[in-house]
């Protein structure tokens, strides 16, 4: 196992990787939509945002963290925020998930950022448990979202 950086050529795995993840979240996106995130995401600055993959040993992805940068008022620092988080069925169990937050806290600390945030559905026991184990703690908080169209 391995992590780096996404490139434009992981493009197509990482639709594929995208569409387990919105499917685990009972919702669906246009892959034109989901293939723009990639593009613009890959090709961003890395202070802006990134994707980090976890790959077979064929280099080939099996698993991916999405994250961009954002102010934290309460931290009063940029931290990284994962947005998504994400590792194929088949691979699971084999520290994937582990291996991408740590590489994004590698950044963090790179960048003089205090933190990594993320949210996780209350009913996501198995990512929990992933957060758990490397050192994340949560908090009471609601999450709201206004729908605009």
């Amino acid at each position: 196992m391995a992590i780096r950086e996404a490139t434009e050529a992981d493009a197509e795995r990482l639709l594929e990787l995208f569409r387990g993840y919105t499917t685990f979240y009972e919702t669906d996106p246009p892959d034109s939509g989901l293939r723009e995130l990639i593009r613009s995401q890959t090709a961003a600055r890395d202070d802006e945002a990134f994707i980090l993959v976890a790959t077979d040993e064929s280099d080939v992805p099996v698993g991916f963290a999405h994250c961009q940068w954002k102010w934290s008022s309460l931290r009063g620092a940029r931290i990284p925020f994962l947005d998504d988080l994400f590792v194929d069925p088949d691979s699971r169990g084999g520290g994937h998930a582990d291996a991408l937050i740590e590489a994004i806290a590698d950044r963090a600390r790179a960048a003089g950022s205090p933190a990594v945030e993320w949210l996780t559905m209350p009913d996501n026991h198995r990512a929990q448990k992933v957060y758990n184990r490397v050192g994340g703690h949560s908090e009471e908080l609601l999450e709201y979202s206004l729908d605009v169209e």
